[in-house]
């Protein structure tokens, strides 16, 4: 049995103690956060945790073995690194840590100390995100051309993070996951209405392979709108997370160029390409059941998690860059990814 402790028990926190507490093999031992008034609702819910204001008693109790950090962005080096300096596993709500410096440290300490270090990118535990993975990775999508994204709502405005490290952050995690390129240049540009964090941006990746990947994030939309375009050479993939079915369609739809001889001029001449679409069945548990099953299974048979901290410090090399060229209007600042471990 796997002994669990949740730091943090706002808006994340709830709903990974729930289902931290319905994972077999596993027991949430305790709760801590700096609000009574939420501990107490941890209690009523789960009456067996214990609760406490202290984080410092759950790195200190010997029945735990691993921590979940579910609190603000800022905090997470911290509580994180003090949970592997006290020999606990731990999981990290995204994005893992503020900067890339602060994560390398902590994929450093769990390494030498041989803990699980995992990121709670979500979204990579959807049979739909699975699934767009199987279908890239068995070529059938050809040469990807792009992807695009489109990831807005009203609100929720964050603090200490702009809308970058809140919503592209899950772009990001899914677009490492399932493609196989990481960028080699980005470039964004956002601006800030109701605080000092943009709550509207546009990130652009350049991949070494000629795919380009752009992302649109915001706090001010009118409308929710979680939808993904994948284009590849021979089919392209429409995901749309808010679809109440056929989340993820597949269609096979393109482009085909040939070339002509006409009065000894070569002519190139294109054509498109209209075929079925289908929608593959997907898994229907739910993201988080997954991922808690995932993280109690690395724990228990210290395996590698699919959201490792590698995955998460790739996310993050991303973001700061990003922020650096938001600093510069849009300036595309070059990615060195040597400075990551291998």
């Amino acid at each position: 049995m796997i002994g669990i402790g949740v730091i943090g028990y706002g808006y994340w926190g709830p709903n990974l103690v729930r289902n931290l507490a319905e994972t077999p093999d596993a027991k949430v031992i305790a709760v801590s956060d700096l609000s009574q008034e939420r501990l107490a609702q941890a209690e009523s819910r789960h009456p067996t945790i214990c609760a406490t204001t202290d984080c410092r008693d759950l790195f200190t109790n010997p029945a735990i073995d691993a921590i979940v950090v579910a609190t603000p962005v800022s905090t997470h080096y911290e509580l994180a690194m003090q949970a592997l300096q006290s020999g606990k596993h731990v999981l990290v709500e995204k994005p893992l840590t503020s900067t890339l410096d602060q994560g390398l440290r902590l994929l450093d300490e769990a390494r030498r100390r041989n803990l699980v270090l995992m990121v709670d990118h979500t979204f990579i535990y959807t049979g739909a995100v699975r699934k767009i993975r199987e279908i890239v990775q068995s070529g059938a999508l050809g040469p990807i051309y792009y992807y695009d994204s489109v990831r807005i709502n009203l609100g929720l405005f964050q603090r200490d993070i702009n809308v970058l490290w809140d919503l592209a952050v899950h772009d990001l995690a899914i677009m490492d996951y399932v493609l196989d390129a990481r960028p080699h240049a980005v470039s964004a540009t956002g601006i800030a209405h109701i605080n000092e964090n943009e709550d509207v941006a546009y990130l652009t990746c350049l991949m070494e392979d000629r795919t380009i990947a752009h992302i649109h994030v915001s706090w001010l939309a009118p409308v929710k709108v979680r939808r993904t375009l994948i284009g590849g050479g021979q089919q392209m993939i429409v995901y749309d997370d808010l679809e109440p079915s056929e989340k993820v369609k597949v269609y096979d739809r393109g482009v085909t160029v040939s070339e002509s001889e006409s009065d000894n001029v070569y002519q190139m001449l294109v054509g498109y390409r209209t075929g079925d679409m289908w929608a593959p069945k997907l898994s229907t548990t739910e993201a988080l059941q997954n991922e808690a099953r995932h993280f109690v299974q690395c724990v228990a048979q210290n395996q590698q998690p699919d959201t490792d901290g590698d995955a998460g410090l790739r996310v993050v090399r991303i973001l700061e860059a990003a922020d650096l060229s938001l600093k510069q209007k849009g300036l595309p600042i070059e990615l060195n990814w040597e400075r990551m471990p291998v």
